[in-house]
């Protein structure tokens, strides 16, 4: 007996002779099934589209930011209360390095109880600097070195635990909790991968702190610490900052890495894998993104001809900080409309063109730009009437403008 090949369009091109044939009925219903099981994983997929192309991690939460601006290039549970570890010990420099000189002697009380975990070994009656014991805490985790400094800036744990809070909540913390200075797992201490960017991004502007945190080795008050945070060796561009480990909180990992320019900041908690979870997250950024940085002190956009006054010119900055992360899959244009000459008096801050930010068409930010300095009128340069009269014309009108424009990448 022969089968013929199943065919559901009969020679009518209908396809009811498909229900008179108990097979061919079966196939259509399992067809349908495979069909709507392939569009439900489809539209369940959709939401996550903004990350496609973004790196899978470890860790049950994670950020990573510009660290500069704060802007969020990837998040997964970044405002969940979790168990930080010894991550807690940079928001305790932080607080050490506001409060105390880092040349100060801090001797070591003859009561002076032990601390249990990591250690930089501290003796009862030993005397070394606030220097000596920020290297301790954050190079070897020491958490003696963090209970030595806490007691040292406020006399007791519990008080300085009221610091740390009252710090974090000034930089924006709203997942955060701190009952001590070393992150041994205690009940109410705890932060969230957000929160401890935040700290971690104001830490980072503290020289002396950058200048610790990016040390690989070093030999103080006769120890020899080697730093815990192996992307300084493995990751390129890392300058920093803590690790973090208990049984309960897993691995916790915070740093820093700084390339082309761009500085970012990266954040896992309760991650496995996280030094392969920060290297590739890092790989992917600053493969992904670029950063253009306005700051006030820093930029300046030229200078622009000054008549009649004491100087011959004067400079031209920003009014304004601005950070802006930007794709590389996009179009960036930067546009300078910048006064051809002003006319003095020149007062500070005047206003003198504008800069304009500009990301596949449509403006981002824009940017008044100002005089760096003041001007004053010089009546011994002589005018002729013409030249007065232009003067006095030109005062109360828009003066020319020149345009530039450039792309970034």
């Amino acid at each position: 007996m022969t089968t013929e090949p199943f065919n559901c369009i009969n020679n009518k091109g209908s396809l009811f002779s498909a229900v008179k044939n108990p097979c061919a009925l079966t196939r259509i219903i399992r067809t349908f099934i495979v069909f709507n099981i392939i569009l439900a994983c489809i539209m369940t997929c959709l939401p996550c589209a903004e990350a496609l192309g973004t790196p899978d991690t470890s860790a049950q939460a994670v950020i990573l930011i510009e660290a500069r601006g704060g802007t969020v290039l990837y998040e997964k549970n970044a405002d969940n209360p979790m168990l930080i570890a010894s991550t807690t010990k940079i928001l305790t420099a932080l607080i050490v390095l506001t409060h105390c000189d880092v040349n100060e002697n801090v001797v070591i009380k003859r009561d002076f109880s032990p601390v249990e975990g990591s250690s930089m070994y501290l003796k009862p009656g030993e005397k070394l600097t606030v220097r000596d014991l920020l290297y301790g805490l954050l190079l070897a985790s020491g958490n003696d070195a963090a209970a030595a400094l806490a007691l040292h800036v406020s006399g007791s744990l519990e008080a300085f635990a009221l610091l740390m809070n009252e710090q974090a909540k000034e930089l924006g913390c709203q997942h955060s909790h701190f009952v001590n200075p070393h992150g041994l797992d205690q009940e109410g201490h705890y932060s969230s991968a957000r929160d401890l960017s935040l700290i971690a991004s104001a830490a980072m502007k503290n020289k002396t702190f950058c200048e610790i945190v990016s040390t690989k080795h070093i030999a103080v008050a006769g120890r020899s610490f080697k730093n815990h945070n192996k992307l300084l060796w493995n990751c390129p561009g890392t300058i920093g900052i803590k690790t973090g480990f208990t049984e309960s909180a897993g691995r916790s990992l915070v740093s820093c890495a700084e390339r082309g320019g761009m500085r970012l900041i990266c954040v896992t908690l309760s991650a496995p894998n996280d030094w392969n979870d920060h290297t590739n997250l890092y790989s992917w950024a600053f493969n992904e993104f670029g950063c253009y940085y306005v700051s006030v002190n820093d930029c300046q956009y030229g200078r622009i001809l000054v008549i009649s006054g004491s100087k011959s010119n004067v400079s031209v900055h920003p009014a304004e900080n601005f950070v802006y992360v930007y794709p590389h899959s996009g179009k960036t244009e930067l546009k300078q409309d910048i006064k051809k000459f002003v006319y003095a008096p020149v007062l500070k801050n005047e206003k003198t063109g504008m800069l304009t930010i500009i990301n596949n068409g449509k403006i981002i930010k824009e940017i008044p730009l100002i005089s760096g300095e003041a001007v004053r009128l010089d009546k011994s340069v002589p005018l002729s009437f013409f030249e007065m009269l232009k003067w006095s014309i030109l005062h109360q009108r828009k003066l020319p403008v020149i345009h530039y424009s450039y792309y970034i990448y």
